[in-house]
């Protein structure tokens, strides 16, 4: 029986023993310095959805995927790289899903093209039952 109680003791002990002992991302939560470079930062950190959230843009998640995109987009801009580059190298590491901007791939026009189709496809039906009321 105390074999068992410690087995369950060690057990509940393991999810503990996980926590992380890494340091925050430098930049997650300091800004830059220079004004004008952190202005080009949260306008990029506003288009980019938090991996974690999935509901919120890393701007505004307080998650620590977050904090590391945060911090590395930062970093890129101190170093002089445009936001544009930034975000074609976010959509290239973790895919298009990441971006708040919609894409306009080929496979993707049959979703623009539905809402369109079925508006005049309503407004057909709408338009023939106009027609049968006003003939009887």
């Amino acid at each position: 029986m105390k074999l068992i109680l410690a087995l369950f003791c060690a057990l509940l002990a393991v999810p503990a023993a996980a926590q992380t002992a890494l340091p925050p991302a430098p930049w997650a939560d300091r800004q830059i310095p220079d004004a004008a470079q952190e202005r080009k930062a949260k306008a990029l950190m506003e288009t980019i959805r938090c991996l974690t959230c999935q509901s919120q843009s890393i701007a505004d998640s307080g998650a620590s995927m977050a904090g590391d995109m945060r911090s590395q987009i930062r970093e890129r801009i101190m170093a002089g790289e445009q936001p544009e580059a930034i975000r074609s190298w976010l959509i290239a590491r973790y895919g298009d899903w990441v971006s708040y901007e919609p894409t306009a791939a080929p496979i993707l026009w049959p979703l623009w093209a539905a809402p369109i189709l079925l508006l005049g496809l309503g407004l057909l039906l709408l338009r023939g039952r106009i027609k049968r009321r006003t003939r009887a």
